[in-house]
């Protein structure tokens, strides 16, 4: 494993030999096998790995949109496991934000009333002056009063972007968040994910399977049968895609038993 080029930062979540099985018996699906993992404050991190590595299930775990089998998960340093539901879902609307590659935006909503949703479901007023930072972070002052139909593809994703920042949350993830967009469209979120990080000190994770998207990330972590496998630091768009070509050789030699 390559070796950080600088000291780790104390983690924003962390998982500890994370599990989560699928099914029963002979039929079933080890998606996370024992994964430890600290994801560091103020750091812009990607996850990657072939299909059916675990990408999406470890973010889904550690966001608080599923249980892990075993093992915990910490967010700011609260175990979600022992948490009620009704602290669980405080803690996720006021510590994560989540950017789904869909944008799930409400489309009878504007731009604007996306954005505050969250806010207003947890009877919480904003924090005005960090509102208009974000809302001009992403471009978007001018189509605050637009509706996701009358929204580019890259609109309604700055828009789920700031959605996700709105709260001031702990942590930020983000499911592919380019991956229904054109490598214009692409680009302007990814450099606004990329901005939250160094301007605002966010701590941004990424699951992508995209390496010029993971290039724009301090560190890239890989994936394989439900299990760390590697990790790059300051990654390049060459070294991501050794990494990624390396992995899915090993993938499909074990799958032909050769």
């Amino acid at each position: 494993m390559t070796s950080p080029s600088h000291p780790t930062a104390a983690p924003a979540a962390r998982a500890v030999d994370l599990r989560k099985t699928y099914g029963a018996g002979d039929s079933a699906v080890h998606a996370l096998a024992g994964v430890t993992l600290d994801l560091e404050a103020g750091r812009f991190t990607a996850i990657m790995g072939p299909s059916g590595s675990g990408k999406s299930t470890l973010m889904h775990c550690m966001a608080a949109l599923d249980t892990p089998s075993s093992g915990t998960v910490e967010v700011g340093g609260t175990d979600l496991g022992r948490l009620k539901d009704k602290d669980l879902t405080a803690l996720r609307r006021e510590q994560i934000g989540f950017v789904f590659q869909a944008f799930n935006l409400i489309p009878t909503l504007t731009a604007s009333e996306n954005i505050l949703l969250p806010l207003n479901l947890a009877g919480r007023k904003p924090d005005q002056e960090w509102l208009d930072t974000v809302i001009d972070a992403v471009g978007l002052r001018d189509r605050l009063g637009h509706r996701p139909t009358e929204l580019s593809g890259g609109q309604q994703q700055r828009v789920a972007c700031a959605r996700a920042l709105a709260s001031k949350p702990s942590i930020v993830f983000a499911d592919e968040p380019t991956g229904n967009l054109d490598s214009t469209s692409g680009a302007e979120v990814l450099s606004f994910l990329r901005r939250s990080v160094d301007d605002f000190g966010q701590t941004v994770v990424m699951v992508t399977h995209d390496a010029v998207a993971a290039s724009y990330c301090d560190r890239v972590v890989f994936l394989a049968d439900g299990l760390v496998v590697d990790e790059i630091h300051d990654p390049q768009r060459e070294q991501i895609l050794e990494h990624m070509t390396r992995l899915q050789d090993l993938a499909a030699a074990r799958a032909t038993g050769a």
